[in-house]
């Protein structure tokens, strides 16, 4: 029986040794921003972190303007109005950088909910792909992380899955 077992493992690495792998990789990232889904939703999301910053400096401004008043008033101030006013700066401040990471919480979200869809869309496109092709393996690729060190650029599927994505529209 232990023979049985060792003949049918050999059998199976073998015929596995000799089966062709092909191993595919592509930069996500890349191809959700090359896509047209892709671009459209980073404009999106500019106009979204446009306005924000917009509310944001508006803001600022406020507490710059504030902190000036009671600069130019400091002399003419009592200890407990100066203390006061400072106080009150110091509660708008907090207020603000709780706003500030408010808003940058929010665009995360917001950038979440558009990528979640493309994301999926452009792993089906990889799956198709890489089924039409043969590909036993594809790997996540990235300029930035350097999961892959070296990969011949035939095995890129990158350009093939924005083309596929801009099909489906």
């Amino acid at each position: 029986m232990k023979n049985l077992i060792t003949l049918m493992t050999a059998l199976i690495f073998t015929s596995l040794a000799h089966a062709e792998f092909k191993v595919g990789y592509v930069d996500i990232h890349a191809a959700v921003e090359k896509s047209s889904i892709g671009k459209k939703a980073k404009e999106e999301m500019k106009k979204e972190g446009e306005k924000k910053q917009k509310d944001l400096d508006k803001k600022k401004a406020d507490l710059d303007k504030m902190n000036e008043d009671i600069e130019k008033k400091k002399s003419l101030l009592s200890e407990d109005a100066l203390q006061k006013r400072n106080q009150e700066l110091q509660g708008e401040v907090a207020k603000f950088r709780e706003n500030v990471q408010k808003a940058q919480l929010e665009l995360q979200k917001k950038e979440n909910e558009l990528l979640e869809p493309i994301v999926k869309k452009v792993k089906t496109v990889i799956e198709k792909i890489s089924k039409d092709k043969g590909f036993a393996m594809v790997i996540r690729s990235n300029q930035n992380d350097q999961i892959v060190i070296y990969a011949a650029p035939e095995y890129d599927l990158t350009d093939e899955v924005v083309a596929a994505l801009e099909k489906e529209k």
